[in-house]
């Protein structure tokens, strides 16, 4: 009765299932993996953001990056602006909006700066004219913000060029940045929630990274493709029963008429 499983047909739908259940299952693993990891970041940026407020030297001692593990902790951070040395970062949307980020050196002393984010202002008339941007505050201040590691292609997914209006650059990265300052330059940067005294006149500030659901909805496509697994091993075994029983039927209705 099952002799019809090795005819080409059928044998091509064997073919066809045995592929898809590997893939699946690969389907499947793949996204619990994205969602441990979604996870595992999410509770990283959650408890950094949380967490107390700390020197930023605590944490970046002169000379080093900014650690992964430390990134959106809160710093605080003193010295004088140089606003000689501030820059505008391209590609910036806010609120849906084009703009830029503010960045300024903050000179903490002893040949040592960190640059700081000190937030967002709206583009210019076109994208070559410069933007409206606040002066800094002058004199000795405290930052308060979070700490971010130096951007990079990969990690901003924005791809750096050269030939930009003078005063303006792609990616925060200190390294490049500090090329010609007379002071060396953190590893990172320090993203402005709070500053004492406060500044007159400021950007507008950066909003807080959203943590998201901790990659809920790739474990749900992981059970999905998983789910799928069952769908495709019982969609094979009910065309297998069906074409038996039509065969049968066939056959009894054969030995019917001759009778």
């Amino acid at each position: 009765m099952y002799r019809f499983l090795l005819t080409p047909r059928w044998l091509a739908l064997h073919v066809v299932v045995l592929l898809v259940i590997p893939s699946f299952v690969f389907l499947g693993r793949w996204q619990f993996g994205r969602f441990e990891e979604r996870s595992s970041n999410s509770s990283l940026v959650t408890a950094n953001i949380e967490a107390k407020a700390v020197p930023l030297g605590d944490l970046v001692p002169p000379g080093q990056a900014v650690k992964d593990d430390d990134r959106f902790r809160t710093v605080t951070v003193s010295g004088t602006y140089d606003p000689g040395a501030a820059l505008v970062v391209r590609r910036r949307p806010q609120e849906g909006q084009p703009g830029y980020y503010v960045l300024t050196p903050l000179v903490t002393g002893a040949g040592q700066a960190v640059l700081v984010n000190r937030g967002w202002v709206k583009a210019g008339a076109t994208a070559d004219a410069p933007p409206d941007v606040p002066a800094p505050s002058a004199g000795q201040v405290t930052v308060t913000g979070r700490l971010r590691p130096s951007e990079t292609e990969e990690s901003s997914g924005i791809r750096d060029r050269s030939g930009l209006p003078p005063g303006q650059v792609l990616l925060i990265s200190p390294a490049k940045i500090g090329k010609g300052l007379p002071y060396s330059l953190v590893g990172g940067y320090v993203e402005l929630t709070g500053q004492a005294p406060a500044a007159q006149a400021a950007p507008a500030p950066v909003p807080a990274p959203d943590v998201g659901a901790g990659g809920g909805l790739n474990l749900a496509y992981g059970v999905q493709w998983w789910l799928f697994i069952g769908i495709a091993i019982g969609g094979w075994l009910l065309l297998i029963r069906r074409e038996a029983n039509d065969r049968k039927a066939a056959e009894a209705e054969k030995v019917a008429v001759k009778v």
